[in-house]
């Protein structure tokens, strides 16, 4: 029991748990009503369900990120432009009109809405998939190979909708940025179930394993019987899907696709997120927990900042110093650094 504690406070992603503690106990004594819960109409309201709720998206964008990363030891900088062509999709498919039946109003879609989230769904992943093809066929590099949708993604959403920001007036939509499930967001039950459903392949069948492999070394998992070009293509389409639920989310959130903006630099705070949870850039180790921990610190670090009324353009430079002493505490030099003031023995008088 005692090894198994210490290969938890061993590992990168206890450090972005234990920075991510310590935020909330500044928040406990700095921030007022910061832990406060109230409940109004059934529904749970208060800035850590606000955080939840808010940061669900680059939660879901994280833990896609963390598979490319770990498979190929770069990152996908696509998922921006993804969420925006999933979201101009999804409000296309859906729009939604005013019409009068049997003497009521009300709002009907031009597609159904399981129809247009799967068709969604399907195509974030197909883009993913042409990533994954650029990667493992290809022999492309991952940021150079994702650099091309995310340059044409945009141009795509554009030719969606026209160049124009379609709003949706579908009800039932709504709900999955916006509605509730047992008193929650319900964008907080799709993080977990995407999260439950990655855990369960990477932790419980050869898959985590096959990833690391592959992330690790290669050539060496060719030589061992890993496809490694099988593995590349799940974890792009992996992280297409998980931008494509993001995608979703905002644009249920927001009730409307903006081409321009929708998803835009998210990529950025996904791969801050995989990094300070402690998954290697170079590839091989990661941890989608330690992921989640990064997104939910990224994002509790903005609400505290905004709380405490600081400047948008001095909070980006705040944000970042808070990521750099992350990234130093888990870096190697640190622990060395560390290890010698553990080292140092007081000098006899």
């Amino acid at each position: 029991m005692t090894e198994k504690i210490r290969g938890i406070m061993r590992s990168k992603a206890f450090s972005a748990l234990i920075v991510l503690a310590l935020l909330f106990l500044f928040n406990l004594f700095f921030t007022k009503n910061f832990f406060a819960i109230t409940i109004r109409d059934g529904h749970l309201f208060g800035t850590i369900i606000d955080i939840l709720n808010r940061g669900a998206p680059v939660m879901l964008l994280s833990m896609g990120m963390t598979l490319v990363i770990a498979a190929t030891g770069g990152t996908d900088l696509s998922v921006g432009a993804v969420i925006a062509i999933t979201a101009a999709l999804a409000s296309r498919l859906i729009g939604g009109e005013l019409v009068i039946i049997d003497g009521a109003q009300r709002y009907v879609s031009n597609t159904p809405m399981a129809l247009a989230v799967a068709g969604a769904l399907l195509l974030a992943a197909a883009l993913g998939l042409w990533n994954g093809v650029l990667v493992a066929y290809g022999k492309i590099q991952p940021i150079v190979a994702t650099l091309v949708l995310m340059v044409a993604g945009r141009g795509i959403a554009q030719l969606i909708t026209d160049g124009q920001i379609i709003t949706i007036y579908y009800r039932p939509f709504f709900f999955i940025g916006g509605g509730w499930f047992l008193g929650l967001p319900s964008a907080i039950f799709i993080v977990l179930s995407v999260y439950i459903a990655a855990l369960l392949f990477t932790r419980k069948t050869a898959l985590g394993l096959f990833i690391a492999s592959v992330g690790g070394n290669a050539p060496a998992s060719w030589y061992a019987g890993i496809n490694e070009k099988a593995v590349k293509l799940f974890c792009f389409m992996f992280c297409g899907f998980c931008a494509g639920a993001a995608g979703l989310i905002i644009c249920s959130n927001v009730k409307s696709a903006d081409a321009n903006n929708a998803g835009l630099n998210t990529e950025l705070d996904a791969i801050l997120a995989a990094v300070i949870g402690g998954t290697n850039m170079a590839g091989g180790k990661f941890s989608l927990t330690g992921s989640l921990a990064g997104a939910l610190l990224i994002q509790t670090l903005t609400t505290t900042i905004y709380a405490f009324g600081v400047p948008p353009e001095v909070s980006l430079v705040v944000k970042a110093l808070v990521v750099v002493l992350v990234c130093f505490i888990q870096s190697s030099a640190a622990g060395r650094f560390f290890s010698a003031l553990g080292a140092v023995k007081p000098v006899k008088p």
